[in-house]
């Protein structure tokens, strides 16, 4: 069982930048694929990036690619996703997520193949 809790979610301006973190209980996070996933209003939630369990791994939906940056710290049991030149299209719920990997070393791109989500962090850029 893991139990994530996120953060850092806010108002900011397009152009800003803003870090989210997610604190997850448990003794075996390193054994857990991590994923950020957003919705916004009318709409499904969308795959924003995953991290592999050693963090090797990284994927980025196409929009966020070369502006958001997500990481990992098995010591900490932390997963941020820092992001920079925001725009008005990126406001949304952002939600933290995690599944159990075993044997691999890969990272899930649907939120239906994880198991265990945060509550959400709201994030709002303004034009």
């Amino acid at each position: 069982q893991v139990q994530l809790v996120e953060s850092g979610g806010g108002l900011v301006q397009a152009g800003g930048s803003l870090r989210l973190s997610c604190a997850a209980s448990g003794r075996i996070f390193s054994s857990y694929a991590m994923g950020w996933f957003r919705q916004a209003p009318g709409k499904e939630r969308e795959f924003v990036a995953t991290i592999s369990r050693s963090g090797g791994r990284t994927t980025y939906q196409d929009s966020v690619k070369g502006r958001f940056t997500i990481s990992r710290d098995n010591a900490k049991n932390t997963v941020s996703l820092q992001m920079d030149s925001l725009k008005p299209e990126d406001t949304a719920v952002y939600y933290c997520a995690a599944v159990l990997v075993r044997g691999s070393d890969y990272a899930p791109p649907r939120p239906y193949q994880y198991d265990y989500w945060g509550q959400g962090t709201q994030v709002t850029v303004s034009s």
